[in-house]
């Protein structure tokens, strides 16, 4: 008798520890104790999952008996690990604590902004900014380790516009505007305008940076002119008490070569970051035309920082950021020697980018802050073809002092900027020198106003004097409503300027050749407004089994008198002018994320109708796809694997000479395996081999004397690249 209620115990033991390994758990924010609704909950080394719905609850299923590592995370806060013993016995359901990502000093990071100047998270920023950070920055540096156009140009409402056929010289273009109208910024230092914004996104790598913001629309207000159609902060790592040593080793079928390092660590009061890379291309031709698709390149890159921790409220940092390159391409019989008359042809680039940036900060107390910085660039850049050489140098300054005050429902930023632009060509010829000194002093004020648990507005002002073009007067307003824990809207707006010089998509696509200098006595800053209007939905679907989230939004721009390069009646000169008119551009974005248990999927559209009007003429403007999708699915096992397939679609384009390019798709894959110290990626790039040169010309003329059409589509076609990471 012993022996059967010894095996019925068993039996009810067994019954009631099946029934444990369903497990309930709500999870909180820290602060302020609201249910986080979206976040995930998955069993660490398995398949599974759950998210929380709108109550903070999340619910597993068929856990397996025996020790398990539960992981809780939820976007900018920390992951918490949890371990248990199952079965378990669960009389009441557990509150899971998150907090938002914290450094040492307490600031904000993870989905901090920078660009503003603000601490806020981003769900807290009135103004709207997108944030690529964390994983997605790190699987898009597998697929091209050398520089961030990828990185950028699979956003929705960004584009790449390629401007030289053989150099791939790039700019990026915001809501299809010219790359000239985007401000391009390091760490709130903007150094990558006029002339050094040539051959900028080819010579800038993703392995030093810890998140890239992207705010569309006018953003003069917060860093002057040159932001009309957006603003790009590229935000570098810092170092942390934990030493971070990490390398890259990346190779491509088409014979390029990445190494790359990255270091970073505190020592006490002191602390430095050191990035260094050497970058490899070989000329290139899978059209088999004789003219590259991919130069040959050497490029060396190293930029080291220095942090000094002089107390508990003032840090110290100075870097320096040193590049060089020489750049070839051309005739691909040229490049490799085997040189004769019918074979002549090369533009050849030659860069040396180095600058200095220092920032002094003391926070003088819990609830204010000084920023002061300073920056020196120095850009060398020469272009050479058979018959003809551009060169010179720039030097620009930037320097800013700015104060933080926070209050319990107020923020307010002030501060005071001195930026000069400084370039001087060099006598290669009798044309006219495109030289040109700019100086511009500017103060600005920000001021975020929490004015309820709902609803935050935030306003600006900046007044800036340029020595060339007078005053410009900048204001700004942008607002944030919760409407409830899964809809939020934004709304903003501003004003913004362009003080014009040479540089600009359509001289570089010439190489500046016949380009006149810009008369100031006869010119004036372009001027713009914009705004900009999004809702976001996002909620757990089918028993909080999938995650959805859904951003739409809708923008306009306009740009009045902008200035364009028109030919010059009688002659081969060509002259920056501005005749009465405006450029405009309005559309929509829409963005939905999906999540089921390992896999996400990204999927984006973007419309563009930009228009541009000249005197009585209103025509498309050009290098535009009105329609663009973007598809990305994800499968990810934490610490396993990551794998992933993308398709791009990109409609049709009017280009300069009034023809209309194809439309069409790239598709991609690729996969990394990881450990803890090693991860091994493999990428492949545009399957389907689209390129320009299969369905349209990219040159009329003669191979000796080529004229370059509008590039619209890739060039390089189907291209392999892998390579190997780590992490000591």
């Amino acid at each position: 008798m012993k022996k059967i209620y010894v095996l019925l115990a068993a039996l009810l033991y067994t019954t009631f520890a099946y029934s444990q390994n369903t497990f309930s758990a709500l999870v909180k924010d820290a602060k302020t104790q609201q249910p986080l609704a979206g976040a995930t909950a998955q069993i660490i080394d398995t398949a599974i999952g759950a998210m929380a719905d709108s109550t903070g609850l999340i619910t597993l299923n068929n856990v397996p008996d025996g020790r398990v590592i539960i992981k809780y995370s939820y976007l900018g806060y920390i992951t918490r690990n949890d371990t248990l013993q199952f079965p378990v016995t669960q009389t009441n359901v557990p509150v899971i604590l998150l907090t938002i990502k914290e450094d040492e000093e307490g600031e904000l990071q993870g989905v901090t902004i920078a660009a503003t100047r603000s601490s806020r998270t981003i769900a807290n920023i009135p103004t709207r900014v997108e944030v690529i950070s964390g994983e997605e920055l790190d699987e898009k540096g597998n697929m091209k380790p050398g520089d961030i156009r990828m990185l950028l140009a699979e956003s929705t409402g960004i584009q790449t516009q390629q401007t030289s056929a053989t150099s791939g010289n790039s700019s990026i273009r915001i809501q299809g505007l010219d790359g000239k109208y985007t401000q391009i910024i390091r760490d709130g230092f903007p150094l990558y305008s006029g002339f050094s914004g040539g051959l900028g996104l080819l010579q800038t790598a993703p392995l030093d940076l810890k998140q890239v913001e992207v705010i569309k629309g006018s953003s003069s207000t917060l860093y002057g002119g040159g932001a009309i159609a957006g603003l790009v902060n590229l935000v570098s790592k810092t170092p942390t008490d934990e030493r971070s040593l990490n390398f890259l080793l990346n190779g491509t079928s088409a014979g390029g070569l990445d190494a790359s390092s990255f270091y970073a660590q505190k020592y006490g009061k002191t602390g430095a970051t050191v990035y260094a890379a050497y970058n490899h291309g070989s000329a290139y031709d899978p059209a088999d035309i004789d003219l590259t698709a991919i130069p040959r390149f050497n490029r060396f890159t190293l930029n080291p920082k220095l942090y000094v921790y002089l107390n508990d409220a003032t840090t110290l940092n100075i870097g320096i950021n040193a590049t060089t390159e020489n750049r070839i391409g051309g005739d691909l019989h040229y490049i490799e020697g085997k040189v004769d008359a019918q074979h002549t042809y090369f533009e050849k680039n030659r860069t040396g980018r180095y600058s200095t940036q220092a920032q002094l900060t003391y926070q003088t107390d819990t609830s204010s802050r000084l920023t002061i910085k300073n920056s020196v660039g120095l850009f060398d850049r020469s272009i050479t073809l058979p018959d003809y050489r551009f060169s010179g140098r720039q030097l620009s300054t930037y320097s800013e002092a700015n104060y933080l005050l926070k209050k319990q429902q107020l923020e307010w930023i002030t501060g005071i900027n001195y930026i000069t632009d400084n370039f001087r060509e060099d006598r290669n010829s009798e044309f006219p020198l495109r030289n040109y000194d700019h100086a511009v002093i500017g103060a600005f004020v920000q001021n975020t106003w929490d004015v309820s648990r709902k609803f935050i507005l935030e306003s600006g002002l900046r007044a800036d004097h340029h020595n060339q073009y007078g005053f410009f007067f900048l204001p700004r307003l942008s607002a944030l409503w919760k409407i409830s824990d899964k809809v939020s809207t934004r709304i903003g707006g501003g004003l913004g300027y362009k003080a014009p010089n040479v540089f600009t998509e359509d001289a570089e696509r010439i190489q500046f050749r016949n380009v006149l200098p810009i008369d100031a006595s006869v010119s004036k800053a372009e001027r713009s407004y914009g705004t900009n209007l999004d809702i976001n939905y996002r909620a757990a679907l089918f028993d909080n089994n999938v995650s959805f989230s859904i951003n739409h939004m809708f923008f306009y721009t306009r740009i009045n008198n902008p200035i364009l390069l028109m030919q010059l009646a009688g002659n081969n000169k060509l002259q920056y002018q501005q005749p009465r008119g405006d450029l405009n551009t309005k559309g929509m974005e829409t963005n939905i994320k999906l999540g089921y248990n390992n896999f996400k999927l990204f999927v984006g559209y973007t419309y563009a109708d930009v228009s541009q009007h000249t005197l009585d003429v209103i025509s498309a403007y050009p290098l535009v796809s009105k329609h663009r999708i973007n598809n990305v699915l994800m499968y990810e096992l934490e610490g396993k694997w990551k794998i992933g397939a993308e398709a791009y679609y990109f409609s049709r384009q009017k280009l300069n000479d009034g023809s209309t390019g194809k439309a069409y798709w790239t598709t991609g894959f690729m996969a990394e395996r990881i450990w803890s110290r090693v991860s091994l990626f493999i990428n492949f790039e545009n399957l389907t081999d689209t390129r320009q040169t299969r369905f349209d010309t990219i040159y009329t003329g003669s191979i000796t004397d080529p004229v370059f059409r509008d590039i619209y589509a890739p060039l390089d076609g189907f291209v392999v690249n892998g390579g190997i990471k780590f992490k000591l």
